[in-house]
């Protein structure tokens, strides 16, 4: 598995606009392994073959790499560690938080933390709604959350001033921005284009109003 997942990878990364070292790329390689292995038990994704993760999972997350501030990023309802852990793995000098309320999704977290050695990272098990930080962020990020109604709700007490929500969307994102229209300003709407997927892809950038 680990070769065939390795050339996809490489072939995929290439037509991004960053290049990873080796390292980086193993690290990545591995990660798609502990997940492929977890899974059977732990039922992290619904994306069972692990050549699909690479194009679902680890190159959707790093098509925003280059995108998002270089501040510390609050990952949201991150599961399996998506975008949160191909980002750590891909910005070493950049520090990503990774909240999730499922205790299994977290232990798995901490295996990948603990494997990877990615100091970078600070897994927080709680829901959301619960979480209280002394200063807010300037950046949180989801990629599988909830609609965009309900993580402007659920995410904008842990906003700093002028923290944006950043939300990763396919099709239906439209029907989406006018649910939050009275609740934020839409900053930028930027179609991604993820190698290996046919589908659209989008990044939304939200002020919200506090």
């Amino acid at each position: 598995m680990g070769d065939a997942v390795a050339l996809r990878l490489e072939q995929e990364l290439g037509q991004l606009e960053f290049t990873l070292t080796n390292a980086k790329r193993a690290d990545l390689v591995a990660y798609i392994e502990l997940i492929s292995h977890w899974n059977r038990a732990y039922n992290l994704t619904a994306v069972r073959d692990p050549l699909a993760m690479v194009t679902r999972h680890v190159v959707d997350s790093l098509a925003i790499a280059t995108l998002l501030p270089s501040v510390t990023v609050l990952d949201v309802g991150t599961g399996p560690g998506l975008p949160g852990i191909p980002l750590a793995v891909a910005l070493p000098e950049q520090k990503f938080h990774l909240l999730d309320s499922n205790g299994k999704k977290t232990r798995f977290l901490f295996q990948v933390k603990n494997q990877l050695s990615l100091s970078n990272i600070e897994i927080k098990e709680t829901r959301v709604e619960s979480f209280e930080v002394e200063q807010g962020y300037d950046c949180i990020v989801s990629r599988a959350f909830a609609s965009l109604r309900s993580m402007v709700k659920s995410c904008h007490h842990l906003l700093s001033e002028r923290g944006r929500l950043f939300a990763m969307k396919s099709t239906g994102v439209h029907a989406e921005l006018s649910e939050v229209a009275d609740l934020a300003d839409l900053v930028a709407l930027r179609e991604i284009k993820v190698p290996g997927l046919q589908e659209t892809r989008y990044l939304v950038e939200l002020a919200v109003r506090h």
